[in-house]
């Protein structure tokens, strides 16, 4: 049976009845003809409160132009046109949907998020086709038991709603592969999701469960699972028996425990901050072979075993405002580019080594173990090791031990020649010079090309960068921020080991142009400027790029190409002046900010 013999038969009369010009003055002729061309309506943002009856019937009425014209074109023959397969509705004040719906029933994408939606009609079961359904950001409290029809949904987004439960029959949509019901009001999660065998991505973050079901095991292909700001306590074991898992999120619950994840073999980020887990075992940590992030912060842990050395591939660390007083000097070993220890009372590094930065924590905590005793240093004030009277502001030891040239907080205007003299023939890695009355670089920097890594100079009175830090052929980190920069040189692609520079709370008013140049930069800092425009498709081509902050900065609108930029793993937007996407959407994280931009690209 055809699609109009089926529409047919519930309506005798439904390919003869006249559109209603009243209703339908709320959407252009044009856009309908075009409609039918192409298969594609969107109406969002038109602030409509009800859907024209027009739009439901675009398939089924006689067009108006073949009223008023009786010779068509072949192009313009409005008996061969496309079936609607896709109709954005979103960003309206729908408080509800007309049992027409049951009218498009060849539509593959239904988008009506951002409206007032109370409820869904039971025509909905009509919509066999459909593949991607959107009805975040309503008002629903639950669902009607035909949404089970819906035999080859793929995506269903019901974020930010009031649901409370979930249908009986669920279950039945085998096709689904995305599910999102975070922001809602669930307090269990039925056993039977385990029958959702294609099931790839499930957020359920922001509800009040307090038990995940053990059938949730069963999911074998789900890799993205998030549980974030529930009321769990703990996690069902055989959680860790889900082979495909590749991301957990658990963030903001009540967990007091780790579970062991022996079969999670692809797990790449673990993330349990903030929550109440006490102990860190080898148990915990000996089948995370592939883990790439584990966020553990804002825990209370007094202790990290020297098993974490057995995470070879972990490269983000975050052990932030735990209780770990000490760390082992095997975890020097890891390879990380991310460290972050802040509100610990350790004892055991001095607070100017956490300063610096990841590097350098890993390095000094590599030095100690090769130490067969206390060394002299540790047995005498640090001042004693500077003996000269022309090295007195100089830290030699620092120099010696650390590879570190720290001249940093003297509010100097100017590096004194005994700064650089003090290198002598010894080998520095690091420069810092953070914290002073710099107007410019010191030229003398050049000298340290060969070996230097990473050059702090935050916190001075830089108003351009000059040839000699483009010169540091081996630099690998860079710190401009709180500064007066307002460019950079082109010169600085020349860089091509950079792999971190911040620019923070300086005076660029667009992401410098030869960012875009530099090959291996993963982390580009640049919050709180005046940065009014990027370029999405430059980001795209910087297939190293895992973190953008562009926080508190002047963009007013975020180009929705950016959202191809699937390299990208933190995206910070907040505290610009755009409207969408809303906060509510910043708030879900990288993922959802880009889905939410790709999803808004022009077709």
């Amino acid at each position: 049976m055809s699609r109009l013999q089926r529409v047919a038969a519930r309506d005798p009369r439904a390919g003869f009845r006249a559109e209603r010009t009243d209703s339908s003055t709320s959407v252009p002729q044009g856009l309908l003809k075009s409609a039918r061309k192409s298969g594609q309506l969107n109406l969002s943002g038109r602030n409509l409160s009800e859907v024209p009856p027009c739009v439901w019937r675009v398939n089924v009425d006689v067009p108006e132009e073949a009223k008023q014209n009786l010779s068509f074109s072949a192009a313009e023959r409005w008996w061969e046109q496309t079936d609607l397969t896709k109709l954005i509705l979103s960003n309206n004040k729908l408080q509800s949907l007309s049992e027409d719906l049951g009218l498009l029933p060849a539509l593959t994408v239904l988008d009506i998020h951002d409206n007032q939606l109370t409820s869904l009609p039971s025509a909905i079961r009509e919509l066999e086709n459909l593949q991607k359904l959107n009805i975040s950001h309503n008002k629903l409290k639950m669902l009607p038991e035909e949404i089970a029809n819906l035999k080859n949904l793929k995506g269903f987004y019901l974020q930010h709603n009031e649901l409370t439960c979930l249908p009986e029959g669920f279950e039945q949509l085998s096709s689904l592969e995305d599910l999102d019901l975070s922001n809602n009001r669930l307090t269990a999660v039925p056993g039977s999701f385990s029958s959702l065998p294609n099931l790839m991505r499930l957020n359920l973050s922001s509800n009040q469960l307090k038990s995940l079901p053990a059938e949730i095991s069963r999911m074998k292909k789900l890799k993205h699972l998030d549980c974030n700001s529930n009321l769990l306590e703990t996690v069902p074991p055989e959680l860790a028996g889900m082979e495909s898992l590749e991301l957990l999120y658990l963030r903001r619950n009540k967990l007091r425990f780790l579970p062991e994840f022996p079969s999670c073999r692809l797990l790449k980020e673990l993330h349990v901050g903030e929550n109440q887990i006490e102990m860190l075992g080898a148990e915990h940590l000996k089948h995370l072979n592939s883990i790439l992030v584990l966020d553990l912060r804002d825990n209370k842990l007094k202790s990290v075993p020297d098993e974490i050395t057995l995470l070879q591939s972990l490269e983000r660390l975050d052990l932030s405002n735990n209780d770990i007083s000490s760390l082992p000097y095997s975890l020097g070993n890891l390879h990380l580019k991310f460290l972050a220890l802040e509100g610990n009372p350790l004892r055991t590094i001095r607070r100017e080594i956490i300063n610096k930065g990841t590097q350098e924590v890993l390095k000094y905590l590599r030095s100690k173990i090769t130490d067969d005793g206390p060394r002299q240093s540790d047995s005498f004030p640090e001042t004693t090791a500077m003996t000269l009277p022309s090295e007195s502001r100089v830290n030699v030891h620092a120099i010696v031990t650390l590879k570190i040239l720290d001249y940093s907080d003297k509010q100097a205007a100017l590096i004194p020649d005994e700064v650089f003299d003090a290198v002598k023939g010894n080998v520095v890695t690091s420069v810092n010079f953070s914290k002073n009355q710099l107007q410019e670089i010191p030229k003398r920097i050049v000298e340290l090309k060969e070996m230097v890594s990473d050059v702090n100079l935050s916190f001075n009175k830089l108003s351009l960068v000059s040839l000699e830090l483009c010169m540091l052929q081996k630099l690998t980190f860079v710190d401009l921020r709180n500064n007066f920069l307002h460019s950079l040189p082109e010169e600085m692609k020349s860089l091509i080991r950079l792999q971190t520079i911040n620019l923070s709370f300086n005076r660029f008013k667009v992401l410098p142009e030869v960012l875009y140049d530099i090959p291996a930069l993963e982390t580009i800092l640049i919050s709180n400027n005046q940065v009014g425009s990027l370029s999405p498709q430059k980001i795209k081509v910087m297939e190293n790029l895992m973190t953008l902050d562009l926080q508190n900065n002047d963009l007013l609108q975020v180009p929705p190409e950016l959202g191809n930029c699937v390299s990208l793993r933190t995206l910070l937007l907040d505290g610009n002046p755009f409207r969408v996407p809303r906060a509510a959407i910043l708030t879900k994280g990288t993922a959802a900010i880009l889905e939410y931009l790709r999803d808004r690209i022009p077709a």
